[in-house]
């Protein structure tokens, strides 16, 4: 990795769209492929355009495409896929892959790390946590409006993530490397679980309105008290002071909706599983109740059936 300069970047929405596009920045030092599909034509013909707070800028021409083995063999792979399309990495990214090949996954909740190293034993796989707020506007369009951090660190123990993470900060991407990325994934289910969880349960809202009503501001301490104790009872202490930290941080914010909201939203699928299945599962197996996390659980996959049987009803009635 640190002589290759090949990267490929599977999902190229928001995430992937946007450090993709600050890594082919640095075209002397990165050669970044794009996987993409519905936005393939468009990027093609105008460039992938970063709106951001630090600054806009477009990259064009993309290296893009729409098969993974167009690109071929590379040296770094980005997954920026929801955890919802995890069955389609098998094939995604064999044609990438070469003897030392390292991937990365940008993808939020539990068990993509393990996923990965099921499907690609003995390979380097490393785990990044991003804190951005993105959202995709419109094709190939990506508006970053804060933030933009990443934790990373090995899972397989490979020695790799220092190198990627030079790499990402040689772009400017603001990276931090990770001594425990099991505890890091559950530090970041401490703002995911309430604040995309309680977005769609309530309907719609955004994170600003989650925080303006008493009830679902004392709902959100809850289930950040329950995250936590359920990484204590995993031997992952999380500071007590880093829930307020994650309130006062999101109160900066302003309106913003979360990516499983805007999912939700657009009728695609949420990483229900990834986000709060998994975790849910994981409280259990050590004994830890944790009954608002189990009624939110409950609750969103409520919200989506509902939404599921409007949807078979009005094609029912066209």
């Amino acid at each position: 990795m640190e002589q290759g300069k090949r990267i490929a970047v599977v999902g190229s929405g928001a995430v992937g769209g946007y450090y993709g596009a600050l890594l082919a920045r640095r075209e002397e030092e990165n050669e970044v492929s794009f996987l993409m599909r519905k936005d393939l034509e468009t990027v093609q013909r105008r460039g992938l355009a970063i709106r951001s707070s630090k600054g806009d800028f477009t990259i064009d021409p993309v290296r893009c495409f729409s098969d993974t083995a167009e690109i071929g063999p590379v040296d770094l792979v980005i997954v920026a896929l929801k955890a919802t399309a995890n069955e389609a990495l098998e094939n995604l990214l064999r044609p990438l892959l070469h003897d030392e090949t390292a991937i990365v996954t940008l993808q939020n909740g539990l068990g993509n790390e393990d996923f990965l190293v099921r499907h690609f034993p003995g390979r380097p796989v490393l785990g990044g946590l991003c804190f951005v707020c993105l959202n995709r506007v419109e094709p190939g369009v990506v508006r970053h409006i804060a933030h933009g951090r990443i934790e990373m660190g090995d899972h397989t123990g490979c020695g790799t993530a220092m190198r990627v993470a030079h790499r990402f900060a040689r772009a400017g991407i603001d990276c931090e490397i990770l001594d425990d990325l099991r505890l890091a994934r559950w530090r970041k289910l401490v703002w995911n679980v309430p604040f995309n969880g309680l977005a769609i349960a309530g309907g719609g809202i955004d994170v600003s309105r989650i925080l303006d009503d008493p009830a679902l501001l004392d709902r959100t301490r809850k289930l950040m008290g329950e995250v936590v104790e359920a990484a204590a009872a995993q031997g992952l202490a999380i500071d007590p002071d880093f829930p307020e930290t994650n309130i006062a941080w999101t109160r900066k914010m302003g309106p913003y909706r979360p990516s499983s909201l805007l999912d939700f939203l657009a009728g695609r699928e949420v990483e229900v599983e990834a986000i709060w299945g998994e975790p849910l599962r994981r409280a259990r197996a050590v004994g830890v109740e944790t009954p608002e996390l189990e009624a939110l659980y409950a609750e969103i996959g409520e919200k989506i059936e509902a939404v599921r049987g409007e949807d078979a009803a009005d094609e029912a009635r066209v």
